[in-house]
């Protein structure tokens, strides 16, 4: 393993990389996300989560979602929030727009283990797009009796009125001044399957329970025939922020087809982890930064 060159260089190298490239196969990450604005820590988890913080100790907002809470009321409160802010309210940054500009000339696809759809709110194509691991947006049942998925928009906007926050026309999620959020929902609002009357819970995969439906199947498809397509095109397989939690899934799999292609060629965009094998050699550039600052340079055509 190697961490490549000078950054002003491989900002050079990809650029020419992007411009010549037939195909793009975006592997998106959580560094993608992060770059975008949605920090899962600090000043955001202070600010909608700061009671049950208060309450029950921890200090960011995937803690809160592995809690054991005692009741289903209190879960959907904290899980609504969870939801609304992190898939139904843009991001702070416009990181994945600039993905999209960038991406708008070329013919791409998008691979991406993130959950937070924002591709499709930044107006990606859907055909154009595999998210691996699930999607906040969407709810299976905990059992799983069936292998259809639910959208939760309606009813999660409804938990979240109901705990006293108000949704502007934007979608962004606020708390009146001296109103004190409920820490519970209304029982009558608690998600059940409607086959079996088991709990719903979030279309995440975390073990052999992960409800693959329809529409995961049918991208699945999408990806695997696009590569087929492009396995003779000039391709650039972009990576952008992805670490180690899930390698398989995009870096190792990008890395085996870099090095198996003879028109393809690799570029990682990582903060603190842009590496890539030594025996991909010169079809290969990393870049150690921002990867929203990086895609920002790439559409300027400037350095980072």
């Amino acid at each position: 393993m190697r961490k490549l060159g000078n950054q002003e260089n491989e900002v050079s190298r990809l650029q020419e990389q992007l411009s010549a490239a037939e195909v793009v196969i975006v592997g998106a990450g959580a560094g993608l996300s992060a770059s975008a604005g949605f920090d899962y820590t600090g000043e955001r988890f202070s600010r909608y989560f700061h009671d049950f913080g208060d309450k029950y100790g921890f200090a960011d907002m995937y803690s809160g979602g592995f809690y054991p809470y005692q009741t289903l009321e209190e879960y959907w409160a904290y899980w609504s929030r969870y939801i609304w802010i992190n898939r139904y309210q843009n991001p702070p940054k416009p990181v994945y727009n600039a993905l999209s500009e960038l991406m708008q000339e070329k013919k791409y696809f998008v691979l991406t283990t993130n959950v937070d759809h924002q591709f499709q709110r930044a107006g990606v194509d859907k055909e154009r797009l595999f998210y691996t691991q699930g999607d906040y947006g969407l709810w299976q049942c905990s059992k799983p009796c069936h292998n259809l998925t639910y959208d939760n928009e309606e009813q999660v906007r409804k938990m979240i009125e109901a705990q006293g926050f108000v949704i502007d026309g934007k979608g962004q999620l606020t708390l009146p001044q001296g109103v004190r959020p409920a820490m519970s929902i209304p029982t009558e609002l608690v998600p059940y399957c409607p086959r079996c009357g088991k709990p719903l819970t979030m279309n995440l995969r975390a073990d052999d329970t992960f409800v693959e439906d329809a529409g995961w199947q049918t991208a699945s498809e999408r990806y695997t025939a696009f590569l087929r397509e492009a396995q003779h095109q000039r391709t650039l397989f972009l990576e952008l922020g992805t670490g180690y939690n899930t390698p398989a899934i995009i870096k190792y799999s990008f890395w085996r087809m870099v090095s198996r292609r003879p028109k393809a060629f690799y570029a990682c965009i990582n903060l603190g982890e842009a590496y890539a094998p030594a025996e991909l050699g010169a079809k290969a550039v990393c870049i150690n930064g921002d990867v929203g600052e990086v895609l920002k340079a790439l559409a300027d055509g400037e350095h980072v």
